[in-house]
């Protein structure tokens, strides 16, 4: 039986790539159903596009496949792997630290090196250059529709030499929290950090209550301010910054209906710390 496959990239959509792996895929079985994640990962941004996958994998069916490809190292001695995740998801992609959300939230328990001598799309032998639809969409596509098993991606490797991101850890104090800025919400401009709701709540913060937030990049101080712990962006005026939580169950920083990254010009990653102080 034929499981969905999604798709990742940073290819865009201005050409025709995107269009290619679902051709290959549809190549592979007629019967495919392929969906997109997204393709708008910025270019070369492996830390979105592992946050991108963690985000969204919890949320499909056991047995799906999954390709990521956001690949600066393509054609040189990196990894193509695939792995079955500790919920029984699949995810095809370079070893190059795009799983790593994901091993430390499902679990990775089993990962193979793609055997190209046989999971490669034919006549494809002389191009380096796009793997994505060569390797991974073929291979991700010959798993989904059942051609191979996952034992036929390649042999097996330890899970201790899969490349992995480094991440900070959120930490607390008697009246404050700390994070990194792990992700954007991207059309809204919300910064999206790694401390989780029910983490925040043991310094004894309520909704209605004034936060002192700042954020630094690389230990230099970006911002700070103090605004409120809002449940929803009804509980500010418009133009005006809250502490709220996001959708992921973590806190995140907003402005009523504007973008507070392009209004502070804030990144992403573990550079970007944040400390949440209770007022």
């Amino acid at each position: 039986m034929n499981q969905a496959l999604v798709l990742q990239s940073d290819f865009g959509r201005s050409d025709g790539a995107v269009s290619a792996m679902h051709g290959v895929s549809y190549s592979v079985s007629e019967g495919l159903s392929i969906f997109d994640l997204t393709h708008d990962i910025p270019p070369f941004n492996i830390w979105e596009a592992s946050y991108r996958l963690w985000q969204t994998i919890a949320y499909w069916k056991e047995g799906t496949v999954f390709v990521s490809v956001v690949d600066p190292g393509v054609g040189s001695t990196r990894r193509s792997l695939g792995v079955k995740t500790g919920a029984g998801h699949f995810v095809i992609t370079p070893d190059n630290g795009t799983l790593t959300h994901i091993k430390r939230t499902e679990g990775i328990v089993q990962a193979r090196e793609i055997d190209e001598t046989i999971n490669r799309l034919p006549r494809s032998g002389e191009s380096y250059t796009f793997h994505g639809r060569d390797i991974y969409a073929y291979t991700g596509a010959r798993l989904a529709s059942g051609v191979i098993s996952f034992e036929e991606v390649g042999p097996e490797v330890p899970l201790k030499s899969l490349e992995e991101l480094p991440i900070q850890e959120p930490s607390i104090g008697r009246d404050y929290a700390a994070g990194s800025i792990d992700i954007l919400d991207i059309r809204f401009g919300n910064l999206w950090t790694n401390i989780p709701r029910d983490f925040f709540k043991k310094i004894g913060v309520g909704y209605g209550d004034t936060l002192e937030v700042t954020i630094t990049h690389d230990d230099r101080e970006a911002y700070r301010n103090s605004m409120t712990f809002g449940r929803s962006f009804a509980d500010t005026h418009k133009g005006e910054p809250l502490v709220y939580v996001n959708s992921l169950d973590n806190l995140g920083v907003a402005i009523n209906q504007g973008s507070f990254a392009n209004a502070y010009n804030i990144g992403t990653g573990s550079s970007w710390q944040i400390t949440l102080l209770k007022s």
